[in-house]
């Protein structure tokens, strides 16, 4: 049953529509792998435990826009890791997590009834669900511009979730002159992008939307937001961050401040702490790298394949190697080995015939399933 809000109908929670799946695959007499979402399992670095224990005594309130020591590090970070020199701490707010950012930033632009949100064709659920809560029109579109309706809000997320697609800069600068052509906002999610696989992002880096390459040095009408769940193991943190142009950030941070959505003062110390470290990153990339390699093999051992262009991110998007199969019939399949994955559907109606895997489980999970696939035979 979906729940009518501002007159339109949210979805239901598409993972609740995986339980009879869950349950096949728990059934296996090697347990259940589990990949059907991107949690972290692998521990919170120590540079993030110390610092939130230094911060523990925190009697009084924090502050919205975040200690200085968070705001510098935020921006100490964009100049080191991804090439955008020159913010300024009134650009930055720290958030809890990013998904309640991509959930209300709609709403908290003033966006409404007859205003249009257009987000990647294969996508996070949730941008569909923030323009439906402002009462707007969601509406999916490829990476051409040229095809997009007019809007008051573009969503952009690169790496992709779930294929694990990366826009370059060129593609970047054609969204930004488009929109500001329109007076419109860009907001790129690019919590992935410490994760790249193939070249040229696995040295170059995957460009971020503030990049002085993509902007010009203007950051007007652009936003990006990033959350440190993933680099760093902080999801039970809920820490996250927003930056950009500071004339957007500013009613940003005061909406949050009549409403009191503040980041606890010991989770900012973990962050700024985090956001200095880059060890504990690179180590976690090794991780997901050789976590990648093992269940890529055993994945086009069992008859799947990659999509060419997932170069990036935490999962694999795979559908049957020459075959015309459903994202379900795939989800079943991998169910009764024991292995629980998303259905592509799940991203849109484009996801059909894929299903997305995350490389978030431990490596003997990882192990495990790579032993299925090859020892069970094609999937279909």
């Amino acid at each position: 049953m979906s729940v009518p809000l501002h007159g339109r109908a949210l979805p239901d929670f598409p993972w609740d529509s995986l339980a009879p799946a869950k349950t096949r695959a728990a059934a296996h007499p090697g347990g259940i792998v589990d990949l059907s979402v991107g949690t972290p399992v692998d521990p919170t670095p120590a540079v993030a435990q110390d610092a939130l224990r230094a911060a523990a005594d925190a009697p009084g309130y924090p502050t919205t826009v975040g200690t200085l020591a968070l705001r510098e590090a935020v921006v100490a970070w964009f100049a080191r890791r991804r090439a955008v020199p020159g913010l300024g701490v009134d650009q930055v707010l720290p958030t809890m997590g990013s998904k309640e950012m991509v959930a209300l930033l709609p709403a908290l632009l003033g966006l409404g009834e007859g205003d249009v949100v257009v987000h990647p064709r294969a996508a996070y659920p949730t941008y569909d669900v923030g323009a439906r809560l402002a009462g707007a029109t969601p509406v999916p579109v490829d990476d051409d511009p040229a095809t997009w309706p007019d809007a008051r809000l573009v969503w952009l997320n690169s790496p992709g979730n779930p294929h694990g697609h990366v826009l370059g800069v060129d593609q970047l600068a054609a969204v930004v002159a488009w929109a500001r052509e329109r007076g419109a906002v860009v907001a790129s999610d690019e919590c992935y992008a410490e994760l790249p696989w193939a070249e040229p992002w696995a040295s170059d880096g995957v460009p971020s939307l503030l990049d002085p390459r993509v902007t010009g040095g203007d950051h007007r009408g652009l936003l990006v937001l990033y959350s440190l769940s993933k680099q760093s193991n902080l999801a039970g943190y809920r820490a996250a961050f927003v930056a950009g142009d500071r004339s957007l950030i500013g009613p940003l941070t005061e909406v949050r401040k009549h409403s009191g959505m503040i980041v606890p003062a010991p989770v900012q110390g973990a962050m700024a702490a985090v956001l200095g470290d880059g060890t504990h990153v690179d180590a976690q990339r090794a991780r997901y790298r050789a976590r990648r390699a093992v269940l890529l093999d055993a994945v086009e051992q069992a008859g799947l394949e990659l999509d060419p262009a997932t170069v990036a991110g935490l999962y694999l998007w795979v559908r049957a190697a020459g075959a015309t199969t459903t994202s379900w019939e795939l989800v079943d399949a991998l169910s009764h080995r024991g292995i629980l994955v998303a259905p592509g559907t799940f991203y849109g109606g484009d996801g059909d015939g894929y299903v997305r895997m995350a490389l978030t489980a431990t490596d003997e999970r990882i192990d495990e399933a790579a032993r299925r696939l090859r020892e069970g035979g094609p999937l279909v």
